[in-house]
């Protein structure tokens, strides 16, 4: 039997993608409009304040394509505090408007193929930033997520440690080329979600994302044992957005 990596788990993650039923929000008089912009704006400004009290990270993005309009992006120290989130939302009543089309439930990784040294992050400032990290404010984002592959000679879980820990580390090297454009924040799913991983990367160039990930499918970690899941793209947006993004005037 091959031996598992242990990993260090940080901040819990829900991915929650809506999509607006445009036909129905513009029958909405301007009046019932403008109390439901209010209601999610009150509601997405107490997530916010997550960031300046260093209790979590919030992000909200524009989403591009038919996937979804809207990406409320949460981390929070527990599983309880999403629950609680998404309840807040839900309980707003707009569910018919703006209906959720993809969620994803995961936790802040980091494998320790990476953690060197002292991997406690109590006194490890740079574990603390990967396991606790703060939504870069760049432009764009790009999430997806993974699973490593179980198929004959290309069985993850059937490699040795040291063979995984070769390949990681290979696979690092492309990723540090990009290190100045790009941040990277890896969560995990296993038992959580359908898939086993989740990628959520931040630049301010999309182009970015397809150079990076397009490179990366020549590495053998990637071209071996890497089945992707869809790829979502969006733009940052603030609270103050939300008006423009949804009305006219």
């Amino acid at each position: 039997m091959s031996e598992p990596i242990e990993t260090i788990e940080g901040w819990y993650a829900l991915h929650d993608i809506r999509t607006i039923d445009w036909a129905q929000w513009t029958k909405r008089s301007t009046a019932e409009q403008q109390r439901t912009l209010a209601a999610i704006a009150s509601v997405v400004a107490g997530w916010d304040q997550s960031n300046q009290e260093q209790s979590g990270s919030f992000g909200m993005y524009q989403l591009i394509g038919h996937k979804g309009d809207l990406m409320f992006l949460n981390f929070r120290e527990s599983t309880d505090q999403l629950l609680d989130i998404e309840w807040q939302f839900n309980r707003l009543g707009i569910d018919d408007l703006f209906k959720r089309s993809y969620s994803y439930y995961s936790v802040v990784e980091l494998s320790k193929y990476l953690a060197q040294g002292d991997a406690n992050p109590d006194s490890n400032a740079f574990l603390r930033r990967r396991l606790y990290p703060s939504l870069p404010k760049t432009h764009y984002l790009c999430f997806y997520p993974m699973n490593k592959r179980r198929q004959g000679n290309d069985n993850w879980y059937t490699q040795t440690r040291d063979q995984r820990r070769n390949l990681m580390k290979d696979h690092g090297i492309i990723g540090h080329k990009y290190h100045d454009t790009v941040t990277q924040i890896i969560t995990g799913s296993q038992g959580l979600d359908d898939w086993e991983w989740g990628v959520t990367l931040y630049a301010d160039d999309p182009l970015v994302f397809k150079k990076l990930i397009y490179e990366m499918r020549f590495d053998e970690a990637s071209a071996r044992f890497a089945d992707f899941g869809p790829f979502y793209v969006g733009r940052r947006r603030e609270i103050t957005d939300l008006s423009l993004l949804l009305t006219q005037s």
